[in-house]
């Protein structure tokens, strides 16, 4: 019986010594059965390169989770660990497998109820670069994804079979065929019209991207320079508020418009006649103002100095020819109330102050005036003796420009009419 006791208790007290030499060995510290020296490492830590994956789901991945690369165990996951709503995966490589640096990281099943495993998935033909993948590379979760798990595709196909609609196939089937019916041809046609527009549609893409980039870029614009709509929205504020206040007026005067065109058609369509009869008669009058072209600006230059030619100023000299005259009559200074007329010019000239202006007025002109003025004229302007009374000869008589002659109180004779105005009487 103790000898019994004895060869049990041997075993247990090894067991116990090894745990001891174990915890004294990790420095007092054990994380549980991972801190053990367990069987099953598919590589050293000191024999390969360790890399860092992020996972939206890990699924059941552990500690010493098996990495496969080209379907070959090349490592094994050292620890899992949470970085706020995913995980994160750390294993070892061996340093003798080679692989891109942008290689692809899945969570795998080795069979339908198997095991997980991670892989290690090489890119797509010509995308993997020319780094490679060495200790202390981090992949994102871009580059990691897991497969579907044997429940999810379960639970799938059992709400397909349960509520999914598949019992409805048939009446979907059935109700096609009804539809189709008969209508072969129509169909037919229908998807070669498909066909044709797809068709054109594929032929027209450049066009349908280059319309793309062009709203692009104004909407880019149209982004730059939302600051400058603002504004100008803003600023309409003010604008529709004036266009609210006015809008019974504009109504009204829209109206207003409208009976205005009425009358206007009315008009328009009684005196069609004489309107196109009026153009008419103007047209050969536009044409010869057509055909005159440049020359017409000339010869309404020389009708201001009619019956002289312009260069008669330079030529012709004397008292008043070349001079410009500018007079400025107020009525408002004539006329004093509503009820008044205008005075007697003859009258004004006879009383003060203008009397001083009528004595100061030239001998010639004096004589010419007093020739053909009426008798009211002669007895302000004209003293005793200074009517003419004999003609003088004048070489411009036969232009009709001069008049009577008569000799002033100079001894001068000047010439009637417009000669003497313009001064090209007798001399003076």
């Amino acid at each position: 019986m103790n000898r019994s006791r004895q060869l049990t208790s041997r075993p247990l007290a090894a067991v116990v010594l090894l745990l001891v030499t174990v915890l004294v060995a990790s420095g007092c510290k054990f994380d549980g059965a991972y801190d053990l020296p367990l069987p099953g490492n598919k590589v050293a830590s000191g024999d390969g390169y360790t890399v860092t994956a992020d996972f939206a789901d890990a699924l059941n991945v552990v500690p010493r989770t098996a990495v496969f690369a080209n379907d070959v165990p090349v490592g094994q996951v050292t620890e899992v660990e949470r970085v706020g709503w995913h995980a994160r995966v750390k294993f070892l490589v061996r340093k003798d497998i080679d692989l891109p640096e942008n290689v692809e990281v899945d969570v795998r099943q080795t069979s339908l109820l198997g095991e997980k495993y991670i892989a290690l998935v090489e890119p797509a033909a010509g995308t993997a670069s020319t780094k490679r993948l060495s200790n202390g590379d981090f992949i994102p979760l871009s580059r990691t994804s897991r497969n579907p798990e044997v429940e999810e595709v379960l639970g799938a196909l059992s709400m397909l079979l349960a509520g999914g609609g598949v019992g409805q196939l048939k009446t979907i089937s059935h109700e096609l065929n009804n539809m189709m019916n008969g209508r072969q041809d129509q169909a037919r046609h229908l998807l070669g019209n498909l066909d044709r527009m797809i068709g054109g549609l594929d032929n027209q893409k450049g066009d349908i991207i280059a319309a793309m980039e062009s709203i692009d870029r104004l909407s880019t614009t149209l982004v730059k320079e939302k600051d400058v709509i603002g504004e100008a929205i803003d600023s309409m504020g003010p604008a529709l508020k004036v266009l609210n206040r006015q809008h019974k007026a504009l109504i009204t005067m829209l109206r207003q418009l409208d009976k205005l065109g009425e009358v206007g058609t009315r008009v328009l369509d009684a005196s069609t006649d004489n309107i196109v009869a009026s153009l008419r008669h103007l047209q050969p009058t536009l044409t010869k103002l057509g055909d005159a072209g440049d020359s017409l600006a000339t010869g309404l230059s020389m009708l201001a100095s009619f019956p002289f030619p312009k260069e008669a100023a330079n030529i012709v000299r004397g008292d008043y020819a070349n001079a410009l005259f500018h007079m400025e009559i107020d009525l408002n200074k004539v006329i004093k109330s509503p009820g008044e007329v205008l005075p007697n010019v003859i009258d004004l000239c006879g009383t003060l102050p203008l009397k001083p202006a009528c004595d100061g007025l030239s001998p010639v002109l004096k004589a010419t005036v007093c020739a053909v003025a009426p008798q009211q004229v002669v007895d302000i302007l004209c003293p005793p003796g200074s009517k003419a009374s004999t003609a003088v000869p004048n070489p411009v008589d036969g232009l009709g420009l001069t008049g009577s002659s008569g000799s002033g109180s100079s001894g001068s004779s000047g010439g009637g009419g417009l000669g003497g105005l313009l001064g090209l009487g007798g001399g003076g």
